[in-house]
């Protein structure tokens, strides 16, 4: 049978001679455990979202823009159309759509 151990935390082993030793001799038994546990903030964990955030907010902040560009432009073109079109009559209805430039 294949005995492997637990991964995880596992009690700490204090071998058999320095236990003998210190259970004769009365001194202290002193373990020390190294830990590998990172302190503090996950950077990791915390700058991926606000990375995906900020890149949602700027693609926001695009495509605004472009609505806006593009918006201006129809109204410029819609503009130059209605000036050299002229005034539009139907009937006795006169309707101009751009003024003159003078």
């Amino acid at each position: 049978m294949d005995h492997r151990t637990p991964p995880g935390n596992i009690a700490p082993h204090i071998p058999a001679d320095a236990y003998r030793r210190a259970e004769a001799t009365g001194q202290p038994v002193v373990i020390v455990v190294h830990d590998t546990q990172p302190h503090g903030i996950p950077w990791c964990r915390v700058l991926v979202p606000f990375a995906i955030a900020g890149a949602t907010v700027a693609g926001g902040w695009g495509l605004v823009a472009a609505l806006c560009l593009l918006l201006d432009a129809a109204a410029h073109t819609a503009t130059v159309i209605a000036g050299v079109a002229g005034p539009i009559g139907i009937g006795g209805i006169t309707l101009r759509l751009a003024r003159n430039k003078t």
